[in-house]
């Protein structure tokens, strides 16, 4: 399969490559999709599954990083990243199809058609599940076949389940790590007006025993990359006519995340928090006699937009501010914070003043 002449992709500074982005994708780049993890339950074992410990084959659900224990904590997640969509994963998602096609039916009627709504399978899904997924509201299905398939994809009943999906009117498209050329599923994508989305190949906690065994190698000492999956995923774009994207790690973490904790704290950030370019927030802490802390703040004539008292424990200010008046606060604990914009966020720094 060789590429149209004059065709050029799309690359940027992560190594990423793509021809033209399906909605899905499109909404990633702008770190607008929630994610939520349907389920750790799965029932294959891929070797290069990176997914956590504490998520494999657990039988729990998380919007983003926050475990659901209500439809609320869905929607409160969706609203405070102003998501335009969501992505379903897991483990499985559809090894609990009615939890699934509970949340795809609870998203749409909270947010309407327009919310967009991908999902991950590894499974090839009957049409009788397919036509409950797009009953439901399902608008893009990405499928994830078996590695022993990948050769000989063409008339498999994933083929069928692509096509079918495309016939229900859904977007569809094979997404698999970028580890062998694959051109039975670019012969089939083509056929079928489907997509392929090929992602950077990465060492995890879980798979990284499997992975060695198999000789594979870091591509460098700062990256979780493995070496020579990005070159394989180049090649395979460049010489494709295949509607195919190429995903790199760097992508995930620079631009993907990065987008989705900006979008967060531009929808919680207090008057008094700073945004970093990374999305996290800064702020200023202030822990001991919180009352004497706030008469000293007061006295000071800091305003009270500018400072909080979080559940008796400390005062949350301006770091600015903190930064000018910390002399006035001697034997009191003071530092400048720096955290993901999440309920109970990540702390990523703090600095003692």
């Amino acid at each position: 399969m060789v590429a149209d002449i004059g065709r050029q992709p799309v690359k940027d500074d992560t190594g990423s490559m793509y021809y033209s982005l399906c909605d899905g994708c499109r909404l990633c780049h702008q770190g607008a999709k929630m994610v939520l993890f349907i389920t750790g339950v799965c029932g294959r074992d891929c070797y290069y599954c990176p997914i956590s410990s504490e998520r494999k084959n657990v039988d729990s659900t998380y919007a983003n990083e926050r475990m659901v224990e209500s439809d609320q904590d869905v929607l409160e997640e969706a609203r405070g990243m102003d998501a335009l969509g969501t992505g379903i994963t897991g483990g499985e998602p559809l090894a609990r199809l009615e939890r699934t096609l509970y949340y795809i039916r609870l998203l749409k009627a909270e947010f309407g058609q327009e919310h967009h709504i991908h999902l991950y399978t590894c499974t090839a899904p009957s049409r009788d599940v397919l036509m409950q997924l797009k009953d439901a509201g399902l608008d893009e299905l990405r499928m994830h076949p078996p590695r022993e398939l990948w050769d000989h994809f063409y008339g498999s009943k994933y083929h069928d389940s692509l096509k079918q999906a495309i016939e229900l009117g859904m977007s569809a498209g094979i997404e698999i790590p970028a580890i062998a050329k694959v051109p039975e599923i670019e012969r089939a994508i083509v056929k079928a007006g489907a997509f392929l989305n090929l992602n950077e190949l990465e060492f995890s906690d879980t798979n990284s025993q499997a992975m060695k065994q198999r000789n594979y190698r870091l591509r460098d000492a700062v990256s979780n990359a493995v070496q020579g999956s990005e070159t394989l995923a180049h090649e395979i774009v460049l010489n494709s006519s295949a509607n195919i994207r190429y995903c790199s790690s760097r992508f995930k973490d620079a631009i993907q995340l990065r987008q989705r904790l900006k979008r967060t704290a531009s929808r919680i950030a207090r008057e008094f928090d700073e945004i970093t370019d990374d999305g996290t927030i800064v702020y200023g802490e202030i822990r001991g006699d919180l009352a004497k802390a706030r008469t000293v703040i007061q006295t000071l004539g800091v305003p009270q937009e500018m400072y909080a008292c979080i559940d008796k424990e400390r005062i949350e200010l301006a770091w600015w501010i903190l930064d000018d008046i910390a002399e006035e606060l001697a034997g009191f604990e003071k530092s400048i914070v720096e955290r993901y914009p999440l309920k109970d966020g990540l702390v990523v720094e703090r600095i003692p003043l």
